[in-house]
């Protein structure tokens, strides 16, 4: 792909929405980066000595992600990404991994929120699985990632997170009267589950289904880690709601989503009530904030799941 190439270029569209929320959420510096993009690609390729085969797409919400190959023919992913994506933490995440479960870092040493990634098969991921394969894949996936992290770590806890993300829940509660009841059940839950909290591990920090790629090194291996330190129950409870349309959509939602918490608590040796609490945390605090960028459907979807924990 030469400059010329990339004076038409245009992102995609899902990031472009995903990025055009985060404005509306306060974020700042996420535009400002999208009309940079182009020169960043650019440089990117020619410092790297990359060409490209296509643009991933739909591609992620908070990146711009490239099939390449180097310039020895071998096939690599380049992933750029805002300050606010905390590029560096995924990097630090990635090289602490080492390949253990997780997309193999092959640039540890860069900077500038540029990833350059082995390639996994970007088409075929855990979600394309049976449902209770796909959950057993995950999990075992999830087990592997599970580790210490490094000492004096650069990675955000999970009080820290969740403190910033209940911030906005109330603001979005004392706006919206429909979820307050969630939310003050949400946050209750919260204050116990980190008054007590279990271990400390590095997790994943947004794990779900599409999150697990097929590989060559291993069969199954995860990308696009948004990484926190905390207990192993937090990382869990991204995983749960996978297929969330689904559940709401079948009659037994309800009962499948309580039998869910409690097989994958007992798979990886996860309290279930902790579990359920930081599901319940997580599915309202992603629901609130579907709410206030304008994605009703998405809202209602997980504000209903919210209400059968």
């Amino acid at each position: 792909m030469t400059r010329r190439a990339f004076e038409a270029f245009e992102p995609p569209q899902r990031l472009v929405r995903a990025l055009a929320e985060t404005r509306q959420s306060g974020g700042d510096g996420a535009q400002e980066w999208l009309s940079r993009l182009p020169d960043l690609l650019q440089q990117a390729l020619d410092l790297r000595e990359l060409t490209v085969e296509r643009v991933q797409a739909p591609g992620g919400r908070s990146s711009l992600v490239l099939l390449v190959r180097q310039i020895d023919g071998t096939p690599a992913v380049l992933k750029l990404a805002p300050e606010r994506a905390r590029p560096e933490s995924e990097r630090a995440a990635l090289a602490h991994w080492d390949g253990r479960g997780a997309v193999e870092l092959l640039n540890p040493g860069d900077t500038q929120g540029v990833l350059l990634l082995e390639r996994l098969r970007p088409d075929l991921s855990v979600r394309s699985l049976p449902e209770a394969k796909a959950l057993l894949e995950a999990a075992a996936t999830l087990r592997r990632l599970w580790v210490e992290p490094p000492e004096a770590h650069v990675f955000e806890t999970v009080a820290e997170r969740t403190g910033r993300q209940a911030e906005a829940m109330r603001a979005g509660a004392e706006a919206d009267g429909e979820v307050r009841g969630l939310v003050e059940a949400a946050l209750a839950a919260r204050e116990e589950l980190l008054a007590a909290a279990p271990e400390e591990r590095l997790l994943h920090g947004t794990f779900r289904q599409s999150k697990v790629l097929a590989g060559d090194r291993l069969p199954w291996l995860a990308v696009g880690p948004d990484p926190v330190v905390g207990e192993c129950a937090f990382d869990l409870a991204r995983l749960v709601r996978d297929r969330v349309e689904d559940l709401i959509a079948s009659p037994s939602g309800a009962a499948t989503t309580r039998r869910r918490v409690r097989k994958l608590a007992d798979s990886l040796d996860v309290d279930q009530e902790r579990l359920r609490g930081w599901t319940l945390f997580r599915a309202v605090e992603s629901g609130v904030r579907a709410r206030r960028v304008g994605r009703p459907r998405d809202a209602e979807l997980l504000l209903e799941f919210a209400g059968w924990l």
